[in-house]
């Protein structure tokens, strides 16, 4: 035949829609053409299975060969394409059997050996894969993410050989058994933090309604320490939740089958730009605040960075996903994370420090945080200062409660929460605030009065009284009271001298 048709699939944002490759052999003058919108990886890939099929000992036709890869209108990136198009030109030259290519679809990218290496984004291929009713034939080393899809046979191959042997019945290809999953995640323990009882106490309120927080302080007073353990206090991921996340890791080809169910946490560095944190590039991928999906998004030093990277932060801190429009494609992703961020309360980081002089003026702490824009202050829900520890106080300070402890009353707390509206307190809209969120007569006034003294706005009171929520659902009041709300207010007061 001179004609050879193959399924693969392309990466459009989250989804992975279906491409055949095909295959022509036709007269005339020796030569290799590819059609239908590939980037410069795939046009690469006319060498990597010219080599690849010349060092399995097979033939490369003496023809004109033109590989189109349709839909033409579907931009084509990286090297997924070298084994369909490999097998394509094998069919096509009748070098294999091409009666049961239909039932299967094909990716990997081809070394000059002919060995296969690991392509992006498996996870979203076979779900795919499955809903076509195809198997799925992969490198090795993507198996076993490809297959915590359930209903779909994974087909795991090394090399080039192999596949060509499974066509032509010489050696079947031996279904992939099974993800190999991580046991229970391991996270850092908060017995390990000293002293900080209310920075414990902010981050358990934290934890219980996926709220994001703010926390500034003198250098060294433990801030990142408190952070990092937020993630272990979070309730353990659903299955749908833990498939979204790996499948978001494995956009990016670091999705590991041992931290599956493991909450992510990300920590950009500083000097990140906008298109690395919100996601871009001319074929949109996923940023750090995508990769963070279901998990802490932590970003340290905060006024370092950039202030337009920081305002690209408002939007999905609101709706919990980000679009990304360019000219030729436009891609969504989901970027439900819990924001926390960390900073100094001036340039050389010592004001307030009952030991240490700061250098700093009022101006210069003025533009310090005049970095943090006011609307993006007013999406924090909880902000706290974290105060220096002397050298008594550290010592003596018996050691906290341990994640185990705390994370149990936060688990407690999520399936009320859960009973009640089906969502974290975090999560929930205006409309759903006032039907959910019931304070008593005590408490509304009280929530009065700091509203017309703090000068909170809308979005602030809304999200004072799910904290308040919160607190009362940790203490297992169905109704907000007076004292909820106080701790609630507490968490809003804001930067010393600025903030909300």
């Amino acid at each position: 035949m001179s004609l050879a048709l193959i399924k693969s699939r392309a990466l459009a944002g989250m989804d992975a829609p279906e491409v055949t490759v095909e295959v022509h052999l036709a007269g005339g003058l020796p030569a290799v053409s590819l059609v239908g919108l590939p980037d410069t990886e795939v046009k690469e890939a006319r060498d990597r299975v010219r080599a690849a099929l010349l060092t399995g000992q097979f033939e490369f036709p003496n023809k004109r060969v033109t590989v189109n890869l349709a839909p033409a209108d579907l931009p084509k990136e990286s090297g997924r394409f070298d084994l369909p198009i490999a097998i394509g030109i094998l069919a096509a030259s009748d070098q294999i059997k091409a009666a049961t290519l239909d039932q299967y679809e094909l990716a990997g990218e081809l070394s000059l050996s002919g060995e296969l290496r690991p392509v992006r984004g498996a996870l979203a291929m076979a779900w795919r894969a499955a809903q076509a009713g195809r198997a799925l034939i992969l490198p090795l080393e993507n198996a076993a993410e490809a297959a915590l899809v359930q209903g779909i046979t994974i087909l795991p191959a090394r090399n080039l050989l192999e596949v060509a042997a499974h066509f032509n019945g010489h050696a079947t290809l031996t279904p992939y058994s099974g993800a190999v999953l991580g046991n229970e995640p391991v996270y850092p323990d908060l017995a390990d933090v000293r002293g900080q009882a209310q920075a414990r106490r902010l981050l358990e309120v934290a934890a219980c309604g996926l709220h994001s927080l703010l926390l500034y302080g003198p250098p060294g007073t433990g801030k990142s320490m408190l952070a990092s353990r937020l993630p272990g206090l979070l309730p353990p991921l659903s299955e749908a939740e833990a498939l979204e996340s790996a499948a978001i890791q494995s956009l990016e080809g670091r999705f590991d089958p041992a931290r599956f169910r493991a909450r992510p946490f990300r920590s950009p560095h500083h000097s990140s730009s906008a298109p690395a944190l919100v996601g871009g590039g001319m074929i949109p991928r996923p940023g750090e605040i995508s990769l963070s999906h279901h998990g802490v998004l932590f970003l340290d030093e905060l006024p370092e960075f950039d202030r337009r990277v920081l305002e690209a932060l408002r939007e999905p801190l609101e709706t919990g996903q980000i679009t990304i429009s360019r000219a030729t494609s436009r891609a969504e992703f989901p970027a439900r994370f819990q924001f926390v961020a960390a900073m100094n309360p001036c340039p050389c980081g010592f004001l307030g420090h009952p030991k240490r002089a700061c250098r700093c003026t009022p101006d210069q702490v003025a533009r310090y945080r005049g970095k943090l824009s006011g609307p993006l202050l007013d999406r924090i829900d909880l902000t706290m200062e974290v105060g220096s520890l002397s050298a008594d106080e550290l010592q003596a300070a018996p050691s906290g409660e341990a994640t185990s402890t705390v994370r149990a009353r936060v688990i407690a707390a999520h399936a009320r929460q859960h009973a009640r509206q089906g969502k974290a307190n975090a999560h929930l809209a205006a409309g759903e605030v006032e039907t959910h969120c019931v304070a008593d007569d005590k408490a509304k006034a009280l929530l009065r009065q700091a509203i017309e003294r703090l000068g909170l706005s809308a979005r602030a009171y809304h999200r004072s009284l799910r904290v308040a929520r919160s607190i009362a659902d940790l203490a297992g009041a169905e109704v907000i009271g007076a004292a909820h709300v106080a701790e609630a207010v507490q968490y809003r007061r804001g930067l010393p001298g600025g903030g909300p």
